[in-house]
């Protein structure tokens, strides 16, 4: 049997992803292995996911999707329909908010919104 002519999905981008988010949580990718119970053998394929763009196992893209709060509709629909990754990493921020902080914030955003709006 032939094999199917079909271009392989690049996962490259996925990878810059998670490497960026895990970086940015400063975590490491022996931390996180070990925190979802990937085997040590898996950590090299981890680096790999990240800087070669190999193909994850559909059970570890859905964990760091979840993990890092990353959007799967940037990665593979060609018009992303729900929140992109930079605002879902915001509500997870928010989540985690004091009052105090959603006042700060939400001000803030006012202030930004305000000034975006002068400028065109």
């Amino acid at each position: 049997m032939a094999k199917r002519p079909v271009p392989r999905y690049d996962f490259k981008a996925f990878g810059e992803a998670i490497k960026a988010a895990r970086k940015g949580h400063k975590e490491s990718r022996k931390k996180v292995c070990d925190e979802m119970y990937i085997s040590p053998r898996y950590l090299a394929n981890i680096a790999n996911i990240e800087n070669k763009g190999q193909h994850p196992s559909l059970q570890i893209f859905f964990e760091l999707m979840l993990r890092y709060n990353i959007s799967v509709d940037q990665f593979l629909m060609e018009q992303p329909t729900g929140k992109n990754t930079q605002r879902r990493q915001l509500d997870a921020l928010l989540d985690d908010m004091s009052n105090t902080g959603i006042r700060i914030v939400t001000a803030t955003a006012r202030e930004i919104a305000e000034v975006e709006g002068e400028e065109k």
